[in-house]
């Protein structure tokens, strides 16, 4: 009689492992399967007018919409370019992302309604660049000089500013434009 409670014993355990085995399976089994139809299933939270911007234009080309004269402390002249001018805030936000190529004496001018303190990243953009953010006296308060595609490091002005011009990458050196040099622009 012991030993056939024994292997009763025997038996009972390895139905009850195997159902233990069962039962860790269908529920790792459901977890999975509620995971994989929540990611495939969700929606992601966009901003509507910026993402439709971005998927109907898959490549700009650049629209002459004023000039834009880089000038030293004594008002004379460094250079020249043309610009496009962001005044709103999707076009600030999609600003020169995924530009395929730019003129040496094209760039993009940010206006915005306050002076405070900006900030900016490469998220989407393609081309390397040189930012100048610029105070409500139109002087170069700060330049980062070739910045990275594609970053989302934030790249902030150092003291309050009310416009930013974004040039090609090596721009400011090309020229000498520093810090304390000012901007004048006209638009058309």
């Amino acid at each position: 009689m012991a030993k056939n409670k024994i292997q009763i014993s025997k038996k009972q355990k390895s139905k009850n492992r195997v159902m233990q085995i069962v039962v860790i399976l269908v529920i790792v089994a459901s977890l999975g399967y509620l995971v994989l139809t929540n990611l495939l299933t969700s929606k992601k939270i966009t901003n509507s007018e910026v993402d439709n911007t971005m998927n109907n234009k898959i490549t700009y080309t650049f629209q002459k919409e004023g000039e834009l004269v880089f000038t030293n402390t004594n008002g004379d002249t460094i250079t020249k370019i043309d610009i496009e001018i962001a005044d709103n805030d999707t076009q600030r936000q999609v600003g020169l992302m995924m530009r395929r190529n730019m003129k040496m004496d094209e760039g993009m001018l940010f206006l915005f309604d306050q002076e405070t303190y900006q900030s900016f990243w490469m998220k989407n953009t393609i081309l390397p660049l040189d930012i100048i953010y610029v105070n409500s006296n139109r002087e170069i308060v700060t330049i980062y000089k070739n910045t990275k595609p594609y970053s989302e490091e934030s790249l902030p002005s150092s003291k309050p500013s009310q416009y930013v011009v974004e040039v090609n990458a090596g721009y400011t050196d090309k020229f000498g434009i520093k810090e304390g040099d000012k901007v004048v622009w006209r638009q058309e």
